[in-house]
């Protein structure tokens, strides 16, 4: 299992090139790619997308790609003649009109604007694009390192909140009977203190109770919620892509607890389903970094 946000880098040279790859990213919904690379070399950012959906499932993604050709056949140097000759005469009639020093150079002219200028030449898009995913594989190789290592830390702390929620979860169940015991002790009370001197109806009190205990029952919520905890350590040892099941569980747990919240009618109870609240919300924040 791997977290989202990750870093690598790696630099290869290859066929005169330096080549240097990036592959940042962090927390996203879904898989957001963006490609930097220059602007010669365009057609390896849908190079570079395909490779990166091939391998990571989700998160925003940045690579930046930087190619140092200098040892490469890529690059031509043209020279503009009719501009440099224009330059050249232009210089002598300087010369000749104010009687000036006769240094005109081959460097002085070459470094007057556009006379000389660069233009990447036709480049073999087949073995430039295989060089750089190679960079690419290399970084995404010390990527998933760091996202691996963040995953294990991320499992860990999910799995010891799991722990403590079927601890909660444990005390909501001792204390469910006791609210329906305490319920019907205080409906005896509250009719001994009407009726006075009558005979309470003790069959009235026991359907009464009965009719409360169904209704304030949570046994349905916590075994759906034990069975939510379980999947979700299922879903740990699995490994894998797993942040968006993980995500619609914790939702699921979620809505177990809000139901549980909504029938508790003690403080005891209802200071459970807070601290169950809070667990089930640590847990969906820790996922929120799971890819």
């Amino acid at each position: 299992m791997k977290s989202m946000t990750g870093y690598g880098r790696a630099r290869l040279s290859a066929h005169g090139r330096e080549i240097t790859a990036e592959v940042r990213a962090v927390n996203h919904r879904y898989l957001d790619c963006t490609v930097k690379a220059p602007r010669a070399y365009g057609f390896l950012e849908d190079v570079l997308k395909k490779a990166a959906s091939g391998r990571i499932a989700r998160g925003r993604v940045d690579i930046y790609v930087a190619i140092d050709a200098d040892g490469a056949e890529d690059t031509e140097i043209l020279l503009n003649e009719r501009l440099a000759g224009s330059y050249i005469e232009a210089l002598r009639r300087l010369r000749d009109q104010f009687g000036l020093a006769d240094n005109i150079s081959v460097l002085g002219v070459a470094k007057l604007p556009e006379v000389l200028s660069s233009r990447h030449a036709e480049v073999d898009a087949d073995e430039l694009s295989a060089d750089v995913l190679e960079a690419f594989r290399q970084a995404a190789e010390e990527f998933d390192v760091m996202r691996e290592r963040e995953g294990r830390k991320l499992a860990e702390d999910v799995r010891s909140r799991a722990q403590t929620i079927l601890g909660l979860v444990a005390e909501v169940e001792a204390r469910a009977p006791e609210r329906v015991a305490a319920y019907r002790e205080k409906l005896w009370k509250r009719m001994q203190e009407v009726l006075e001197s009558t005979q309470v109806d003790e069959q009235r009190i026991l359907t009464e109770a009965a009719i409360f205990a169904d209704k304030a029952a949570v046994d349905e919520e916590t075994v759906r919620l034990r069975s939510h905890i379980s999947q979700l350590g299922l879903m740990l040892d699995e490994g894998g892509a797993v942040g968006r099941k993980l995500d619609f569980l914790v939702q699921e747990m979620n809505r177990e607890a809000n139901t549980i919240g909504s029938k508790a009618n003690d403080i005891t109870l209802s200071r459970l389903v807070v601290e169950l609240k809070a667990e089930i919300e640590k847990i969906r924040e820790q996922v929120q970094n799971i890819e």
